[in-house]
């Protein structure tokens, strides 16, 4: 069988990628999907971090935040990434998998705080480690956190679980005549403003020489053809 093309991959998935169809808060079929197929590419030896966001669970709070300080709800949105975090190592738990749990806040109850060399050794020993609460402060996106924690756990690239199947000229729910790319370099990226990640997040990864790899969680096996190599999603390099 043909080797994976990367042996250690941070994996960034979105917190509405865990509602399915439902409006807010885990969808327990959709999150028992998405694990197996985390499962199964980490049965070929790859080595898998996480980052995911609060989104399915803040949503529900959005219309209380509004007006709110914007720290205040940033931490709101780290306690929801927690939250998905739990559910994402229950889940691996059930399915068989190894998971540990670090956090940026701390919460020593029911995780791990964030310690590097920890995080690298639970890699090497198969173990699938969940990076929960952001970086632990305001103003920073767990799009940024996933860039910083691909740089700090020297990940070969990072991947960027969506609703859509890559990275587009145009909005293609908008525009029809939108062209997904194939591979886009980050200075086209960041030029063209093409919603790849925020700016913090894909300057760090340009100026880091990580690579970053937009598909759809959603397309049966697109995370297993990712990590194979195969044209799956748009990559963006660096040039």
């Amino acid at each position: 069988m043909t080797a994976p093309a990367y042996k250690r991959i941070l994996l960034k998935l979105s917190g509405e990628a865990l509602m399915g169809d439902d409006s807010y808060g885990i969808n327990r079929g959709v999150i028992e999907r998405i694990v197996a197929e985390i499962k199964e590419v980490s049965e070929l030896g790859v080595e898998v971090a996480m980052v995911v966001g609060g989104g399915n669970i803040f949503r529900g709070v959005a219309p209380a935040a509004e007006g709110m300080d914007r720290a205040t709800a940033d931490y709101m949105g780290m306690l929801a990434t927690v939250m998905n975090s739990m559910a994402l190592q229950d889940a691996m738990k059930r399915s068989g998998l190894d998971c540990r749990v670090q956090s940026a806040l701390s919460l020593e109850q029911v995780a791990e705080p964030f310690i590097r060399g920890k995080a690298l050794r639970y890699l090497e020993d198969g173990k699938v480690v969940i990076f929960a609460a952001g970086i632990g402060s305001p103003f920073f996106t767990t799009d940024t956190a996933a860039a910083l924690r691909g740089v700090e756990m020297d990940a070969e690239v990072v991947i960027k679980a969506t609703k859509v199947d890559g990275v587009y000229t145009a909005d293609p729910k908008k525009d029809p005549t939108a062209t997904r790319y194939q591979k886009v370099s980050f200075d086209e990226a960041i030029g063209k403003d093409l919603k790849v990640m925020d700016s913090t997040a894909l300057t760090l990864c340009r100026d880091q020489k990580l690579p970053i790899i937009v598909f759809s969680i959603f397309t049966p096996g697109a995370l297993k053809r990712v990590v194979m190599g195969q044209d799956e999603g748009t990559l963006v390099y660096c040039d």
